[in-house]
């Protein structure tokens, strides 16, 4: 992508890299704990998912871990709110960068587009952190993938995803890490328009329709991430390949890949956020049409 600016100056950005953040239950440690086999299978799911399975499974968190900081120097970015200052590789300095240009650009389309959709748009902030950390929906850790919290309206990512992203998921380029991000926001923009809210209602309502619903939820954000998506292509922003990334990280999260590579086997009536055919063919919708009015995954929903 065509692409400048983001990383030191935006006001929606929390830089956490420099604080400690204890990773205990909160409970008394009443929580279930697993071995490595089942561990590394949450650790996947969670990792790829961006869904806290450990929590899901009842298993505590791990101990308290504390992310490296120093005096600002070379290599180093002093943390908005005055949290302690991290060292940096030049690598994570462009992610960084990159992540606060994407997440600006996209709240401005949404800011622009949204009030034609029925929504007022209001910016989402971005927690970069390394490990773990407090988000208004609990601890996190970096195994989770990256998230948004509904409760403080925030999007937290540790940019080492964007790695684990190449190398675990093959799924590789500046696309495939603006789609991870623009999906996130994609879900911003759902609790903005009531979606969300009225999704978990009919969840909590019908039990067992609860991951249908998750799926056309998490599709839905896909296809809003498709959205923003065109508008990178109408401004002549995107390069050779962009779509090809973009495309291949929506696949590469689909749940039935994911569950063959983990388990050997598929099984769709536990998918929570869809095939890879599925979250292609959203993004896809999304950014052929550039309207969140054809982002309509609850069509036909009882």
């Amino acid at each position: 992508m065509r692409w400048s600016g983001g990383g030191d100056d935006s006001s929606n950005v929390e830089d956490r890299r420099g604080e400690s953040t204890d990773g205990g239950d909160g409970g008394g440690g009443t929580g279930r704990r697993v071995g490595l086999g089942g561990g590394l299978v949450l650790l996947v799911l969670s990792l790829v998912f961006g869904r806290n399975f450990f929590a899901d499974a009842g298993v505590t968190s791990g101990p308290a871990v504390t992310a490296p900081g120093g005096d600002p120097g070379p290599g180093s970015t002093a943390p908005v709110g005055g949290a302690t200052p991290v060292q940096e590789s030049a690598d994570e300095a462009r992610n960084r960068k990159f992540a606060v240009f994407v997440l600006d650009d996209a709240q401005a389309i949404w800011a622009r587009i949204l009030p034609s959709h029925g929504g007022q748009y209001r910016d989402a902030k971005l927690v970069l952190f390394r490990n773990a950390v407090r988000s208004g929906c609990g601890v996190a850790e970096s195994a989770m993938g990256p998230f948004y919290c509904p409760t403080d309206e925030k999007v937290y990512l540790d940019l080492g995803f964007f790695d684990e992203l190449r190398t675990r998921l093959g799924a590789a380029g500046d696309f495939a890490h603006a789609y991870v991000i623009t999906h996130e926001l994609g879900h911003h923009v759902q609790k903005i328009l009531g979606t969300s809210s009225r999704v978990r209602q009919m969840q909590e309502s019908r039990p067992g329709d609860a991951n249908e619903l998750s799926v056309r939820l998490e599709l839905q954000a896909d296809c809003f991430a498709g959205v923003w998506g065109k508008s990178t292509s109408e401004r002549k922003i995107l390069e050779s390949g962009d779509i090809e990334s973009g495309l291949n990280a929506a696949s590469a999260v689909g749940d039935d890949r994911i569950q063959r590579s983990v388990r050997g086997t598929v099984r769709p009536e536990s998918f929570t956020h869809g095939s890879s055919a599925q979250r292609v063919m959203w993004f896809k919708r999304g950014f052929e049409s550039g309207n969140p009015e054809s982002c309509d995954t609850f069509a036909g929903a009882r």
